[in-house]
């Protein structure tokens, strides 16, 4: 693997901020003196998102993550690693997982309905939903987002749960946890209610709106405040859109994927490209302050 001189900086300038930024994302690197100034080197393959880091991040930052090409990666953090540094992350998924569990995903309908959007009673084969200013007259805001934690079958919470791990972890490196959680939220009222509002009364769930929220944002974010934590590969962006387009056809219905909260996802993504903005309005403003 072939080393390029990424930087040369004066010896007065601290670059152990971002020597231990590097290392702590295992990228591989070395610093040198040569002729009174101090040089940085990089695989080439990743030279220019080295110097491209350091311009942005000169003391180094804990929150940021690089995505490297695979010609120039090193180990990859292990599982525990990967844990550690997306807690919020991994609760999500951690209370979706118990919800599904509660719920037998999707076959306990007397559990489910403390997680749906409409509070609702079954009798015999019918479901009979109250009305949703009778469920927040009595306090049951929680119903707005609860629907997220919902998931109907193992492939469903599966698929959703390697987005949201995908997704999620690139948010919470960059923008923490917190920004995590209140995005997934929002995310998460924004897509149930547009479902609500468009289907009509039913029984809907699942994190696929909130996904469609986390992908607006990084897309739209990455484009106005260029980060490599945010970097998508352009074919998991066609791929979701794509599927999108066919499940608003109908013909994933058709073909035996059952319901699909189309709604929900346009809801999602709407929402997702306006906080992506908002968000990367914000950070270019920065970057040129």
């Amino acid at each position: 693997m072939t080393a390029v001189a990424v930087l040369r900086l004066p010896l007065s300038v601290d670059l152990s901020g971002f020597v231990k930024l590097l290392q702590r994302m295992q990228v591989p690197h070395r610093v040198s003196e040569e002729a009174g100034e101090q040089v940085l080197w990089a695989p080439e393959a990743i030279s220019e998102d080295v110097r491209s880091l350091y311009q942005r991040f000169p003391a180094g930052d804990p929150d940021q993550q690089l995505d490297l090409p695979p010609a120039a990666r090193s180990q990859r953090p292990g599982f525990v690693e990967q844990l550690r540094h997306s807690p919020m992350t991994a609760l999500v998924l951690l209370a979706t997982l118990i919800v599904g569990g509660l719920t037998l995903l999707g076959s306990n309908l007397d559990t489910m309905e403390w997680f749906s959007f409409l509070q609702y009673r079954v009798a015999g084969e019918y479901i009979q939903f109250t009305p949703l200013t009778e469920s927040l007259a009595a306090g049951q805001w929680w119903r707005l987002v609860t629907p997220m934690l919902i998931h109907f079958g193992f492939l469903h919470i599966a698929m959703n749960g390697m987005w949201y791990w995908e997704l999620g972890r690139r948010i919470e490196a960059r923008q923490g946890g917190i920004n995590l959680l209140g995005l997934t939220l929002l995310f998460s009222l924004v897509s149930n209610y547009a479902q609500y509002y468009y289907g009509g009364p039913g029984l809907f769930g699942g994190l696929s709106g909130v996904l469609y929220g986390l992908l607006g944002h990084c897309w739209i974010y990455q484009w106005l405040a260029p980060n490599p934590a945010y970097r998508l590969p352009r074919g998991v962006l066609v791929m979701m859109l794509v599927w999108l387009a066919l499940c608003m056809s109908g013909l994933m219905s058709m073909i035996g994927f059952g319901e699909i909260a189309n709604a929900a996802h346009v809801g999602g993504l709407l929402v997702g490209c306006f906080s992506g903005l908002l968000g990367g309005l914000y950070s270019r403003r920065k970057i040129a302050l």
